[in-house]
């Protein structure tokens, strides 16, 4: 099976301006960032000077890490990318709020979801999406404002006010969005007592976490478990189910091998592959994930 690059290519209000030893210099609207980037395993393009217009730069010192505003700027901003308002803010993990890889997964669901709706040929007219591991709710706004209903789960209540503070800015604050603060695991074994089923499934399940009553997640521990009981959520008739990963270290043939009975099972096709980010200037790719996804035709 052929491995797709996904690339992210410069936005107008994003843009990878460089990268390399060890880091990226990254533009978010008006403001330019500098953070580690262990996949950047090459020499940087850019001069010196180029770098130090940073606005901001993430520091990993002895005691803790941190970022430095070396020039006045906003606590957090908006930008636009994907069709979609986001804010942005400086996290103590060094993200922003915005993983702009995932783009090209932003447009594969808006395109199943859409590809759907055209052929509704019954009276279900709804297409209801579970998206685990929500975030900062980019795929969650995605399908929503391709004209599903989507179930949001994170263990992070920061998290998920930080979402639903997207969906206000994209326009999306009336639709059909449940916001749930629970341990992923714990909430899909509860839909599935509950009976609740779903037509599209995204999980993007971090390499280490914790649920908010203290659930400890360990991907090479819960994730089989996971996958097991989240494919019990599938309607009869599913559209997608995608799993992206980032730092669990696994390859992305790894995820697929978890969805290949879905083909067996409903048919369609079965994609994988990396995330990348294309530099504005020297059109290199920066790794930025892997994801494997299946999709019925």
């Amino acid at each position: 099976m052929e491995i797709k690059i996904n690339t992210t290519t410069a936005q107008k209000d994003y843009e990878l301006l460089d990268s390399g030893e060890g880091e990226k210099l990254e533009r978010f609207g008006a403001y330019v960032l500098r953070r580690p980037d262990p996949q950047a395993l090459w020499q940087k393009s850019s001069s010196v000077e180029g770098w130090q217009k940073a606005d901001a730069y993430f520091e990993r010192g002895e005691a803790k890490a941190k970022w430095v505003r070396v020039k006045d700027m906003p606590t957090y901003w908006n930008i636009n990318i994907g069709g979609l308002t986001m804010e942005i803010s400086l996290t103590p993990f060094k993200h922003t709020g915005l993983f702009p890889e995932q783009l090209s997964n932003w447009q594969w669901m808006t395109e199943r979801i859409s590809n759907y709706k055209l052929r509704i040929t019954d009276k279900k007219t709804e297409i209801n999406v579970l998206n685990l591991f929500g975030y900062t709710g980019g795929a969650t706004l995605t399908c929503a404002k391709a004209g599903a209903k989507v179930t949001h789960v994170d263990a992070s209540k920061a998290a998920i006010t930080w979402a639903r503070g997207n969906a206000e800015l994209s326009g999306l604050k009336d639709t059909s969005i449940r916001w749930i603060l629970d341990d992923a695991l714990a909430f899909v074994k509860k839909e599935i007592k509950r009976g609740n089923k779903y037509d599209g499934i995204i999980m993007d399940p971090p390499a280490y976490g914790r649920g908010p009553d203290g659930e400890v997640w360990k991907i090479e521990e819960s994730f089989l478990d996971l996958m097991k009981n989240s494919k019990n959520l599938l309607s009869d008739y599913p559209i997608f189910f995608l799993i992206n990963g980032y730092a669990s270290g696994y390859s992305a043939l790894a995820y697929q091998n978890n969805i290949t009975d879905l083909k067996e099972k409903f048919g369609g096709s079965l994609e994988l592959g990396e995330l990348t980010i294309e530099e504005s200037a020297s059109k290199k790719l920066l790794p930025a994930g892997i994801f494997a996804r299946w999709q019925n035709n």
